[in-house]
């Protein structure tokens, strides 16, 4: 998930009953529900590739995220204490009610990504393997809206802070609107924020944030945690869906089905991507739940059959080279296309993951173009 989101949860779960835990529990929090992402880092010692190979990996596993509640913690105490020290007072700190709502917030993260489609792996350094949810887009305006009005109401009684309070919802307006643009789904959505934001400044206006609470903060947790599990019910609907259409597919071309995954799109739960891999083909197409026939898809039906014979030979050789390696370990759904097999010099093999791209198409570090030399094979 976006970092907004994460750092939403860390603050409405401070707010919630943690921060009274111990003083500096709120920024601790904050720190903690954001810190796997440090693994951004990569990039000062590598390149994309090395970000991409490394991403969502130690720091989003079990082990790491124990770490981070125990890092985030030990660093804001022994901070505490030196200021304590030059101050000459004495510490406020209660380590072991931070040391819980640091490991509490931490933990939040991994919970956060595992709910889309970018995964998570969990078992690292022992097991690579990616775990998906495949519940929630990688931003959601719903989990902004809801997680995000409750903190504003429980933590804009400065004026600085309904300052900054006010820089966040007109980024996230700018993002909606500038989404709204290339995807019309999400016009309903940019619709229910701008009505949502009304609605919340109304309240401040009247200081109707005065009345609300830890119970308020709760409920929005509580609430994040009815969303998935609604999210879920339609998920599993269209997954019944896409079997169904990947059957049919599979079917008319003589193959048969080797596994399936139906991915959310942007700020609709009705709307649905799904990717069916064959012994032969990989297949992409869009689904609408609750319209039309269950066993069509919404859209055509994009196709790409697996290369064979000189095709194949020409990507196993791009697979040696280092990009490919790491985007290959990555792919869930790892796609190639070749410019030509018949070259004389050069040819050009793409490889890429039917997520994110499909083939002649580039986009980051989804997808990578190898030049094999075709003379020298």
């Amino acid at each position: 998930m976006d970092n907004l989101t994460h750092s939403l949860v860390g603050l409405t779960a401070a707010k919630a009953g943690l921060e009274k835990l111990s003083p500096h529990t709120t920024i601790v929090c904050l720190l903690s529900a954001n810190a796997a992402d440090a693994d951004f880092i990569a990039l000062v010692f590598g390149d994309r590739w090395t970000l991409l190979q490394h991403h969502r990996g130690i720091t989003h596993s079990i082990v790491g995220t124990l770490a981070i509640g125990l890092i985030v913690p030990a660093l804001v105490l022994l901070i505490e204490r030196i200021i304590s020290l030059v101050r000459k007072r004495r510490s406020q700190i209660r380590p072991l009610g931070l040391l819980l709502a640091s490991l509490i917030a931490a933990t939040t993260h991994p919970i956060l990504d595992w709910t889309n489609n970018y995964g998570v792996r969990p078992f690292l350094p022992w097991s690579g393997r990616w775990f998906y949810g495949d519940l929630v887009f990688i931003a959601d305006p719903y989990i902004w809206l809801g997680l995000g009005g409750i903190v504003f109401l429980l933590t804009s009684d400065k004026r600085w802070k309904l300052f900054g309070w006010s820089i966040i919802g007109a980024i996230a307006t700018l993002v909606l609107v500038a989404a709204s643009t290339q995807e019309p789904a999400v016009r309903m959505a940019l619709v229910i924020w701008l009505l949502g934001l009304s609605c919340l400044v109304i309240v401040r206006m009247r200081a109707g944030h005065q009345g609300i609470g830890r119970r308020a903060a709760a409920g929005a947790l509580c609430g994040l945690v009815v969303y998935w599990g609604c999210l879920a019910l339609v998920h599993q609907l269209a997954v019944s869906q896409t079997s169904t259409i990947a059957s049919n597919l599979a079917a008319s071309h003589s193959e048969q089905v080797l596994r399936t995954a139906t991915m959310p799109s942007a700020a609709t739960p009705f709307r649905w991507q799904s990717v069916a891999e064959t012994n032969a083909a990989f297949y992409k197409f869009g689904l609408r739940i609750g319209s039309g026939d269950a066993n069509q898809s919404d859209g055509p039906v994009a196709r790409f059959e697996k290369p064979t014979g000189r095709a194949a030979q020409l990507i196993s050789i791009a697979g040696t080279d280092r990009r490919a390696r790491v985007l290959l370990d990555f792919a869930r759904f790892p796609l190639t296309n070749i410019s030509s097999t018949d070259c004389i010099g050069q040819t050009l093999v793409q490889i890429g993951d039917l997520r994110y791209t499909e083939p002649g198409r580039v986009r980051g570090n989804f997808s990578v173009n190898i030049p094999i030399d075709c003379a020298s094979q």
